[in-house]
């Protein structure tokens, strides 16, 4: 698989934009401000309304035919950084493909260190099911740390006894916050975005005093048996692509269906971009479709009873 020169041309500009700011801060105040994306404009099919679900504020996003598949969707940015706002060109992907998607802005560190992420998951989790959402037709996804906060949901999930959602896919998961996997050292030059060496002490911010290998935190080192089928996208040149493959290699080996694909050349969170970057379009569209595949046939919109 040929990368696209689009691919290219943004991890150049990453590297400038982002990178070269980042390496090396440690106040989580700039790096918030460097993190932050340019506005996306939102096309006028797709309607986006404020929500709270379990006290916890957010943004329902609905296309003109959305169907009774729910999407918990959990933004990116270290746990300190970003929002349900700055990661609408996924949310409004996924809105275009017919899901109800719901993306919640979880509490962030450094003011709400963990485990606050995990509990206000759960908590919009649960109000989905107390809406009247069954655990079959919901699906979650997420990138970056949203990608091992998603991996967290399912872990607190299944410890609280609650039945988990049909799938879940992760998108350049953050799931080592230890910073442990041979690629934090040996990709740290062609990473778009991050410096290995940032990696652990950009966890801080985070986690505190807790042990980065705490599994709630840190999912790579969580038991997987029960968890529903996964995908996994990383990109090859990526500090976290370790993250991604041991993650795909212990979830497989306590018996989870897991499909990881590892993609040449593309940025950290290409998904981000699917209006720029063709490998951004076809990785949301090879998601969408595996994601759709596990809550079985759609529904159409006159079939489905509005809920929350």
């Amino acid at each position: 698989m040929a990368a696209s020169f689009q691919a290219r041309l943004s991890v150049w500009i990453i590297k400038w934009r982002i990178k070269r700011r980042l390496k090396g801060v440690r106040d989580y105040r700039v790096a918030r401000r460097i993190l932050h994306p340019d506005p996306y404009k939102v096309p006028s099919a797709v309607h986006i309304s404020p929500i709270q679900l379990g006290g916890v504020p957010g943004e329902r996003l609905e296309g003109p035919s959305p169907d009774n598949t729910v999407l918990l969707y959990l933004h990116g940015g270290g746990y300190f950084a970003c929002s349900a706002e700055t990661h609408r060109s996924i949310t409004v992907f996924f809105a275009l493909q017919g899901f109800r998607v719901f993306a919640p802005d979880y509490r962030l560190a450094p003011e709400n260190q963990f485990p606050a992420a995990v509990d206000d998951a759960v908590a919009v989790y649960r109000s989905l099911l107390g809406a009247g959402h069954t655990s079959e037709r919901i699906v979650v996804a997420g990138e970056s740390a949203g990608g091992g906060l998603t991996l967290a949901l399912l872990l607190a999930l299944r410890t609280a006894g609650l039945p988990l959602p049909a799938a879940a896919a992760v998108f350049s998961p953050w799931t080592d916050l230890a910073a442990t996997g041979d690629s934090i050292r040996t990709n740290t030059d062609r990473c778009a975005m991050f410096s290995g060496s940032d990696i652990a002490a950009s966890a801080s911010y985070y986690l505190g005093d807790t042990d980065p290998r705490n599994p709630l935190a840190s999912p790579l080192y969580a038991d997987f048996a029960g968890f529903p089928p996964l995908l996994i996208h990383v990109g090859d040149d990526e500090v976290l692509r370790d993250d991604s493959t041991r993650l795909a290699d212990r979830a497989r080996a306590a018996g989870v269906s897991v499909q990881l694909k590892i993609w040449p050349v593309v940025p950290h969170a290409w998904q981000l971009a699917p209006h720029l970057i063709p490998e951004a379009r076809q990785s949301l569209r090879e998601s969408a479709a595996f994601l759709r595949g596990c809550v079985g046939p759609r529904e159409s919109s006159k079939e489905v009873m509005t809920r929350a």
